[in-house]
């Protein structure tokens, strides 16, 4: 079971014996790697984070955010693991990185996400936005899915990389808006990052893209695309006009991305320990909470470093099974 949420008051009490236990850590900048571009949801989060955690840790504590992109978050996943398990190289994952990537690339992806990492935390997550330009025609999910279905392999659409959770969700909509043993065909175009793609989006390169909340929401508040459908079972509040692709005739449609912060291999169970309370304690805290959300980030519910590592395990078996019904064979990109 999940642990219940802390009461605020009463974690910086239960932080103080860990920290007495981690003698004078941290005596230098942590670094916490994003594997994405800059402007992307795990990067608007690491950043949230970073900010609101560093102080949990100590008066002159320092989390320096560091971008390593390619491959899906690939990349900097893997330089991750490379690092010391020291405390002062965390990561912030996606569910690309340590979900959607192992399972349908697992020739690719030279980590094993559970056995190769200290898991620490929840940090958040959300639903996936089908989104168009602010140009296009299409001013509804099923407007768009019928023009795909009428013109095979006409149309293209953008994502932050092959075998991300964006891609996932793009091949599972064709799977599910197609016909049985027919899915949908359109031309599947891999970018480095969310913010890449919304660039795309802007220009025009691409027709629509299936994109986390939390890089699609400054670009659809400020009218440079448009959001047709939400892929959670509820309407997200930030967007509450904006219907789930359950309501646009696929019935149970529901996929949802997650940030967990990780470490190497062989982090101490003191530190982890210090790390998963300090980030929880800053996801208590209504500030943090109310920048999360209004980045299109859902603040995570509270885990330990065990629950967090189970809890991976159980998503990465979704995402597996996922790919098998898919029919998903990702050669080299």
């Amino acid at each position: 079971m999940p642990s219940r949420p802390l009461p605020r008051r009463a974690l910086p009490l239960l932080l103080a014996p860990y920290v007495a236990r981690a003698n004078t850590y941290p005596d230098r900048p942590i670094s916490l790697v994003v594997p994405f571009l800059a402007g992307g949801s795990t990067d608007i989060a690491a950043r949230i984070l970073a900010d609101r955690m560093a102080g949990k840790l100590g008066p002159h504590a320092r989390i320096v955010v560091e971008n390593r992109a390619g491959a899906g978050g690939s990349v900097g996943t893997e330089w991750v693991r490379h690092r010391p398990a020291d405390g002062y190289t965390l990561l912030l994952a996606s569910a690309s990185a340590l979900g959607t990537n192992p399972a349908a690339l697992p020739d690719q992806t030279p980590y094993d996400p559970v056995l190769d990492f200290t898991q620490i935390a929840l940090i958040g997550g959300g639903p996936i936005v089908l989104v168009v330009p602010a140009a296009s025609p299409f001013r509804s999910a099923a407007d768009l899915l019928a023009a795909i279905r009428a013109n095979p392999g006409k149309y293209s659409w953008a994502t932050s990389g092959a075998g991300g959770i964006g891609h996932l969700t793009g091949e599972y909509l064709k799977i599910a808006a197609g016909l049985p043993g027919m899915p949908l065909r359109a031309e599947h175009v891999p970018y480095r990052g969310g913010s890449a793609v919304m660039e795309a989006l802007a220009k025009g390169e691409v027709d629509y893209s299936l994109e986390v909340l939390a890089s699609t929401a400054p670009h659809l508040r400020d009218g440079l695309a448009r959001g047709l459908a939400v892929s959670s079972l509820q309407r997200h509040p930030l967007f509450p006009d904006m219907p789930t692709l359950a309501e646009s005739g696929l019935p149970g449609f529901e996929i949802t991305t997650w940030n967990l912060l990780v470490a190497p291999k062989g982090l101490s169970p003191a530190l982890a320990e210090v790390l998963s309370l300090a980030a929880r304690s800053a996801l208590a805290e209504a500030q943090t909470s109310a920048r999360l959300t209004g980045a299109g980030v859902d603040p995570g519910r509270p885990m330990t470093p065990g629950e967090t590592r189970a809890f991976l395990a159980a998503e990465l078996a979704k995402f597996r099974g996922i790919v098998a019904q898919a029919g998903l064979r990702l050669g080299r990109q």
